[in-house]
């Protein structure tokens, strides 16, 4: 780091706010009226300070917590690490009848020295260091906005003279069910750094995070136990990502209960119970894993005239909140993936340098579900464009009964749905299911952002025998 700077020991919890604002690291070397504060140093607003920062500004980055965010330190990358592990523990499994028997001895211990070496002991100093090489200046805290103009650090005040960006992020949002509170619980933070496996683990919640660490713990032998209030898993996406997902994690042995409301949660003599409607569920290990949000009070977005109790700050279309003042991330409410925030960090950077940046756009939202098989999805789900008015054209093709599912052989579960708009004759949505759903989504994610017609999709060469391929027999379903 910069002559006069110093180091301070990463510390991190769930809280934020008060606690957080003890963890200042010093970093002297700046005035504090400067050209941009980003608060909050994910990846989002790692990159957008990063940017202002080699354009020539004086800009400050504050976080209490690790620079990089979730994404390399408990979000993305150590759970995919863990996902890659946990598949190829079933890829053995399926080995009798297409290529000879194989034996495998599961080995958590192995996964877990993997994922630590990746995220440095989640040391963050090396990325500290790459955002101080750029010509920024970091400061270890819990920043609260006092105006537009006036960010709180522990005691010392910075002023940014030309941008406020607040890239914050957001934090698991548990829930109040009786007797949580207090309990040693997990959220994702604590299964990613898990060091020995547990016997047994009950995830409360079936979103996206809920079932990728439910599959992992599974396939590495634990006891698992999936509770969802909804009515079916993965419930943002399409009803028969739900249906794949359900069958997969039942196939590895996970215990699903749907429409399952908890009335109330012990833990007495190391184990949890959770207080079903008409059932219990014991386990050594509790993941909360029942969505998130954005701290906004704690981070003072009342002083921006936002209302904290919302789902986030509202921006326009360049990421403004108002002059002098923008938004990228979790924080905006828009969606929770590192890929929207990196997105949306480049239209920030443009608008701030003059550059003249198109407006946002999220009518081609990618997402995917790292299960297995994964689940790819892309614009608007077919409930969501009937909802909206439109004259919905639907198809959805069997991915195992294509060419290349057959040759895949077991595992090849999965489907490509497309939602079409009959008026304009393109597709505003689509979702592709199977052993590389994330990667399928590829093609029908540009054809959503481009408008390209599905007629003109139609007259593609789709390679044989490929997975992507089903593509093409879904888009016969639509004309058919």
């Amino acid at each position: 780091m910069r002559q006069g700077s110093q180091r301070v020991p990463v510390v991190y919890s769930r809280a934020v706010g008060a606690q957080a604002a003890s963890l200042l690291v010093d970093a002297p070397g700046f005035p504090d009226r400067v050209d941009a504060v980003v608060l909050g140093m994910g990846p989002g607003g790692e990159d957008v300070a990063g940017r202002l920062a080699q354009a020539g500004m004086t800009v400050v980055g504050i976080d209490a917590n690790l620079v990089g965010g979730e994404c390399p330190y408990w979000g993305c990358v150590p759970s995919k690490m863990m996902v890659r592990a946990a598949g190829m523990l079933a890829e053995a499994a399926r080995i009798e009848g297409m290529a000879g028997d194989s034996t495998t001895r599961a080995d958590w211990g192995t996964v877990a020295r993997r994922v630590a070496s990746a995220t440095d002991d989640w040391d963050d100093a090396v990325a500290v260091d790459r955002f101080v090489e750029k010509g920024g200046h970091f400061v270890r805290g819990w920043g609260v906005v006092e105006s537009p103009t006036r960010v709180r650090v522990g005691d010392r005040v910075i002023e940014p003279t030309t941008a406020l960006v607040i890239a914050t992020g957001s934090s698991p949002a548990v829930p109040p069910v009786p007797g949580l509170e207090g309990t040693p619980y997990w959220t994702h933070r604590e299964a990613i750094e898990c060091a020995a496996l547990p016997a047994s683990l009950a995830v409360l919640g079936g979103g996206a995070i809920g079932v990728e660490l439910a599959q992992v713990f599974a396939r590495f032998g634990a006891e698992v136990h999936v509770v969802e209030a909804a009515d079916r898993l993965v419930a943002a996406e399409e009803p028969e990502s739900s249906a794949v997902v359900h069958d997969a994690l039942v196939a590895d042995g996970v215990q699903v209960r749907i429409d399952a409301q908890v009335g109330g949660v012990e833990f007495r003599d190391g184990r949890f119970t959770l207080a079903l409607a008409d059932d219990a569920v014991t386990a050594e290990r509790l993941l909360v894993a029942t969505g998130r949000r954005p701290a906004l009070a704690a981070l003072g977005a009342a002083s921006l005239g936002v209302d904290v109790q919302g789902r986030g700050i509202p921006v326009d279309g360049r990421c403004r909140v108002q002059p002098g003042v923008w938004a990228i991330g979790d924080v905006t409410g828009i969606g929770a993936f590192t890929h929207l925030s990196m997105y949306q960090a480049r239209v920030v950077a443009e608008d701030i340098l003059g550059r003249e940046p198109a407006d946002a756009s999220y009518h081609a939202l990618p997402r995917v579900t790292f299960t297995d098989p994964e689940v790819g999805a892309v614009g608007l789900t077919e409930a969501q464009a009937r909802a909206a008015g439109m004259d919905v054209a639907v198809a959805c093709t069997d991915l195992a009964s294509s060419a290349r599912g057959w040759i895949h052989g077991p595992g090849n579960a999965g489907f490509v749905k497309l939602v079409e708009d009959r008026r304009r004759g393109i597709l505003v949505g689509a979702t592709t299911v199977g052993p590389m759903g994330g990667e399928m989504l590829g093609l029908v994610a540009l054809a959503v952002h481009a408008r390209v017609p599905t007629a003109e999709l139609s007259q593609m060469i789709y390679a044989y025998p490929t997975f992507h391929r089903a593509i093409e027999a879904a888009l016969d379903g639509l004309r058919g």
